[in-house]
């Protein structure tokens, strides 16, 4: 047991720094090269794994236009969602509203997807949407500033993972888990190396910089390559539920990077709507108690 904390604590660790790292790479790649980089490092270190393991891969009996739409929804577009947004609000901010994730995924399962949500559901997803409310800390006068229009990206990023995360589960049950990482992260490199070469294409000087290369690592190698890796790792040992306690750590783990070394401010605010959203994820995530005299399964 002690390995799987182990694990899920470095996983926390990661994960809250790729906030970090994005917020630093902006300024040399903008937001198509930070997706390019992250999705090419991290499709790098999966590609060696698979290497290494000597795993076979019939491409033949792959769904590879499923896979192509995944990664659109669970890489590509979330992605560079959160970079535009990250060049409006803080780091700490946007890891906050990340985590909201598990409940845009409830929400949109039960519009499209037919899932039919218990009460406790309906009421963590509503105590996630008071959460987003409470951090976003609007005022009148912001409906049309930068700020407003950074927390709108981060939400748009959030439910294009929920919908990924739904298709996923519903159309790609069969494929495993780093077949799906390794194809859906191909997919991400090769549309944002386009939508780079359009948008901004001096940005790939910028891939020749040390300290971009660095920033790289840390968010595509280990955020987006070893990363998955432990997760899955924390999938199979230790079962979803435990897998998916991640959720609540990174923040967490965003807020004291982007405090230590971006100088971020940490609002009350901020701490008492993370609360509410964490209260909201939990929630959602209890089953309820089968009723009395309801014969065991």
């Amino acid at each position: 047991m002690g390995k799987l904390y182990s694990a899920l604590a470095i996983l926390s660790i990661i994960w809250g720094t790729s906030f970090l790292f994005i917020k630093l790479l902006l300024e040399d790649l903008g937001p198509a090269g930070v997706v390019f980089g992250r999705s090419l490092f991290g499709f790098l270190i999966l590609a060696i794994f698979v290497l290494i393991k000597r795993e076979k891969i019939h491409y033949k009996e792959l769904p590879l236009t499923k896979l192509f739409v995944v990664g659109l929804l669970n890489n590509t577009l979330p992605w560079l969602l959160i970079s535009m947004g990250q060049t409006k609000i803080s780091s700490s901010l946007a890891s906050i509203i990340n985590a909201t994730t598990p409940i845009w995924t409830l929400l949109i399962g039960t519009l499209f997807f037919s899932t039919v949500l218990r009460k406790n559901q309906w009421i963590g997803i509503g105590l996630g949407f008071i959460g987003i409310f409470i951090i976003s800390d609007l005022t009148s006068g912001d409906l049309l500033s930068g700020h407003f229009s950074g927390i709108l990206f981060l939400l748009g990023a959030t439910i294009c993972y929920g919908a990924g995360t739904q298709l996923t589960k519903k159309t790609l049950g069969q494929v495993s888990s780093l077949h799906i990482s390794l194809f859906t992260l191909f997919s991400a490199a090769l549309i944002s190396f386009f939508v780079m070469l359009f948008s901004s294409p001096d940005s790939f000087a910028a891939f020749t910089e040390w300290h971009v290369i660095f920033s790289l690592l840390g968010l595509g190698s280990l955020g987006s390559g070893v990363a998955y890796l432990l997760f899955y790792y924390l999938v199979k040992e230790g079962g979803p539920e435990f897998a998916s306690l991640v959720t609540y750590l990174v923040p967490g783990s965003a807020i004291l990077w982007g405090a230590f070394i971006l100088g971020e401010s940490i609002h009350f605010t901020m701490i008492v709507g993370l609360l509410i959203i964490f209260l909201g994820v939990y929630i959602t995530s209890t089953k309820e108690k089968q009723k009395e005299g309801k014969a065991a399964a």
